[in-house]
Parts: structure tokens; sequence; C-alpha cells
């Protein structure tokens, strides 16, 4: 291909993509609240010092339940943020394409797709879950109701491990704003508290929408 054709290329896709003949899946959590909304939900959590790591486990938040027939959350999320998923008899994804927003990579196999816990399960035991029953844990793991589940790529989502956006934020400066405003919106539904260094970054990432 010449230089020329590439180029030509490049702006027919760039074209379609502008005038919507070519979207990609983007991974969009329900729920998500305007940048107004998640300011006071943010002004209305209490700050408070992280709780203790004493005691916790991620087998205390009993998640991929199933949710529908043979089809677990993690199945569920797939299908919800891909594009073109299809699945066998056991709602195993063998084919689809998805679409990570926090670093805008595409994926082709679902091997290389984590389920994100927006708010970690180990951010929300030190923020208020310690405390919670079993049920109400598990209920919060697989949250399909609210913005605290996203299919991301793996190795971003294990890169952020269980961190706040006091020292972890997406790749991707662009979906900051989005970010701070599921991280919020989820802590503000299950009344967990936020701490003062994340409370800050917070502000900032919502001043960017």
């Amino acid at each position: 291909m010449s230089k020329v054709q590439r180029i030509i290329g490049v702006t027919v896709t760039a074209v379609a993509l502008t005038i919507g003949f070519v979207t990609p899946a983007l991974a969009t959590p329900p729920n998500i609240p305007s940048a107004a909304t998640a300011k006071s939900e943010l002004a209305g959590l209490t700050v408070r010092a992280d709780g203790s790591m004493t005691g916790y486990s991620r087998d205390k938040f009993p998640h991929w339940i199933t949710q529908s027939g043979t089809c677990n959350t993690r199945e569920t999320v797939l299908k919800r943020d891909g594009s073109n998923v299809v699945t066998d008899s056991s709602c195993a994804a063998t084919s689809g394409t998805w679409f990570s927003p926090y670093d805008g990579a595409t994926w082709s196999a679902a091997s290389d797709v984590d389920i994100d816990h927006v708010v970690p399960l180990a951010a929300a035991w030190r923020s208020g879950a310690s405390s919670w029953t079993t049920a109400q844990r598990q209920s919060f793991a697989n949250d399909l109701s609210g913005p605290q589940l996203i299919a991301v790529t793996d190795n971003v989502n294990q890169a952020k491990g269980d961190q706040t956006p006091a020292t972890w934020k997406p790749p991707l400066s662009s979906y900051w704003c989005t970010y701070a405003k599921m991280w919020v919106h989820t802590k503000y539904r299950w009344s967990l508290s936020v701490n003062s260094a994340e409370k800050t970054e917070l502000t900032g990432m919502l001043g960017r929408c």
C-alpha cells in the first residue's frame, strides 16, 4: 500500500467515525451521574482516614454470582460492554470486541478483558464495608444497577489493584471526569467514606468535566 493510499484510508476511517458509520463499543455502565450531581454527592461523603485491612479477604465479597440462566456477573458485563458478543451454551464469550475506556485499547478476546470493580473491594472494606454483612458485600461486588462494574484491559485493571484516585487514575486523562463520576456515585450509593487525599483528587478530576 502506498503512502497516499494509507493517508486516504485513515481519512476515510476518521470521517466514518465522525459521522457515525463506525462506533467503537465503549464500555458504559448504567447510571453515571452528571458532573453537577457527582460534585454534590462528593460534598456529602464522610471524610475520614481509611480503616484497617484486618480481616479482609476477597472471599468476603462473593462475586461473579449467577445473574440469569447460566450467565454470571462477569459474563453479563462482557455482553453489556462489548460489541457483537457471541456466547456459547455456558454463556462464555466466544467472540466479540471490547473497547477499554481506561486506556483506549480494543480487544477481540474475552481473556484480555477484566471486569473492574471501579471502587475496589479492598478500598470498600477500608471505607466502611468491613462492617457490612456478607450479603451486603455480595450485592456490592455484583452491582449491575450502578456504575461499579466495567470491562477494561486486564493488565490496566491489575495495575490499578486496590488503589483509589489518590494514587491511581486511568491512563487516558480524557476519561478522568467519567471515572470520578462513577467512583463518587458508587461511594455515595453505598454510603462509603473517602479519605482527604482521595477527595482532593476526585475534586480535581471532576473539575475537568
